[in-house]
């Protein structure tokens, strides 16, 4: 079964099992899809309201946006034990022969570049759900201002927890250039995300 599919108690039991996974990268995938997924609802609940009949159209842009967000950082719940599955299953190749030794190390780097690709990829996701978030600010019902508040608090929980999954697989890799190319990139995704993320929070923190 799918991490996706399981009810809520069921995936909470499983993350705090003894099982390698899901772990940090999964639940930053959750932690991501929450809370853009709190900016989509705070958009629906602006959507047709005469009040905010200046605002349809950023409404309408911030619901759409934030459901195709959803939907990427929901997968990214199971991508992320999937890839570690991946570096999981390199520790069953044979390695008896010289060959089966250089087969099992290529096979090796190749799963710790996916199992590094994926918590980025779910980086990227934060810093435009963020983006998506900071839309609503002032332009949505104000009723539900303070969801904004939780879903910037949790996307910015999301990309730090996925930054630490990136460093983890980054210290296992042995090309260099691909080493200093996602932790620049990963470091600038930072530097935008989580300054914006506080902002957000400030921002509705003193509209209340």
């Amino acid at each position: 079964m799918k991490l996706t599919e399981m009810q809520v108690n069921e995936f909470i039991n499983v993350l705090a099992s003894d099982a390698p996974a899901p772990g940090g990268g999964s639940a930053s995938a959750l932690a991501g899809a929450m809370g853009v997924g709190l900016s989509k609802m705070v958009a629906a609940l602006t959507l047709g309201k005469s009040k905010y009949a200046d605002y349809q159209q950023t409404a309408q842009q911030i619901f759409d946006s934030a459901d195709a967000l959803t939907k990427q950082l929901t997968a990214g719940i199971d991508r992320d034990t999937e890839a570690f599955d991946g570096v999981s299953a390199v520790f069953a190749m044979p390695k008896s022969t010289d060959e089966e030794k250089a087969a099992r190390k290529e096979a090796m780097q190749k799963a710790l570049k996916e199992a590094t690709l994926v918590p980025y990829s779910i980086m990227e996701l934060c810093l435009e759900s963020l983006k998506v978030v900071e839309l609503g600010i002032g332009r949505t019902n104000t009723s539900a201002a303070s969801d904004l508040g939780v879903a910037a608090l949790n996307l910015k929980s999301a990309v730090q927890g996925a930054w630490l999954n990136v460093l983890i697989n980054l210290g296992s890799i042995k090309d260099e250039n691909f080493v200093k190319e996602y932790r620049a990139k990963g470091e600038e995704i930072l530097h935008q995300a989580l300054p914006l993320a506080d902002k957000i929070y400030n921002d509705i923190l003193t509209s209340l």
